[in-house]
């Protein structure tokens, strides 16, 4: 990350009106003290786009219409993309071991799977489940699945939708016998072969001021994103997500998420080592989760 270049600061009154457009466009909230984090993303976005220093970059953006593409792009600059492949590990084995069995059971007669992962930043999280759907599940040969991700953020889509990591971004998470199967090698990067690029879609939506999606979706991942909104705004999106839902989808959030969220729409169930949601209301015709651990399955098999 580039630093700010000596006696390049950002004013108190600069800083809190970034802070107060920030979470007005996002829900994103900044918290106090974070003067030298805004400073260095905008002078590396200073730098890349040809702007002598972070000054004239904030003269340039306050000349501009508030919907202008410099407020974009310092928009972009100040949210925190983190992502990797099969994050965490046993959400993804819950997903697996339980969620998707229950899931694919429930829908057998119509054999149509609709899964979003909001907030998917540069796609690792949805191809973690495009893969562990092509590798885990071939009774789903023939449904219709749509996986889609969904982020605030043009340019993380547009990587997204390359499907094209580097080194570094493949070896946070990525098993050697899926980036052998699934991937092409070019120069350093590594690029998703087709047979599962083309089973996701991405496109634009803001959590914080979007609609909900129509038709509804079986399961949802929002993962480590409640963390950076405030509370008000965390109840909108948890609003919007109740109501993009089947009413016996499941939500997965981050590790230390579901406290925020047990005031919600959503009842909140232990499932292994992992937490889901579930739409309150009437009980969705998947029954109660019964986890049992790989291991342990393996050793009573």
């Amino acid at each position: 990350m580039i630093p700010p270049r000596p006696g390049e600061t950002l004013g108190p009154f600069d800083f809190a009106k970034l802070r107060a457009f920030l979470q007005a466009r996002t829900g994103v909230r900044l918290e106090d003290g974070k003067e030298y984090f805004v400073a260095q993303r905008l002078a590396a976005l200073a730098q890349e786009l040809g702007i002598e220093h972070l000054p004239r970059l904030i003269e340039q953006l306050n000349a501009e219409p508030a919907h202008g593409p410099l407020h974009r792009r310092v928009l972009e600059s100040l949210i925190v993309s983190e992502t990797s492949w099969f994050r965490d590990g046993h959400p993804f084995d819950t997903l697996r071991e339980v969620v998707l069995p229950r899931l694919i059971a429930a829908r057998a007669a119509v054999r149509k799977l609709r899964i979003w992962s909001a907030a998917c930043a540069t796609g690792q999280e949805l191809y973690s489940v495009a893969l562990l759907l092509r590798d885990a599940f071939p009774e789903l040969a023939g449904w219709e699945l749509e996986l889609l991700g969904t982020d605030f953020s043009t340019a993380s889509l547009r990587r997204a939708r390359a499907g094209r990591f580097h080194a570094v971004e493949i070896h946070r998470g990525l098993p050697a016998a899926l980036l052998a199967r699934w991937f092409v090698r070019e120069d350093d990067d590594w690029t998703i072969r087709d047979e599962v690029r083309t089973m996701v879609t991405f496109r634009e939506h803001n959590l914080a001021t979007g609609s909900p999606l129509a038709p509804p979706v079986d399961l949802v991942l929002l993962r480590n994103v409640l963390l950076y909104f405030d509370t008000e705004t965390r109840a909108r999106v948890l609003e919007l997500i109740d109501r993009s839902m089947r009413p016996d989808g499941v939500l997965v959030l981050g590790a230390g998420e579901t406290g925020a969220a047990r005031e919600g729409p959503f009842e909140v169930e232990e499932v292994g080592r992992s937490v889901v949601l579930r739409p309150r209301g009437p009980r969705s015709p998947i029954p109660a989760w019964n986890f049992v651990p790989p291991a342990a399955r393996r050793k009573s098999a």
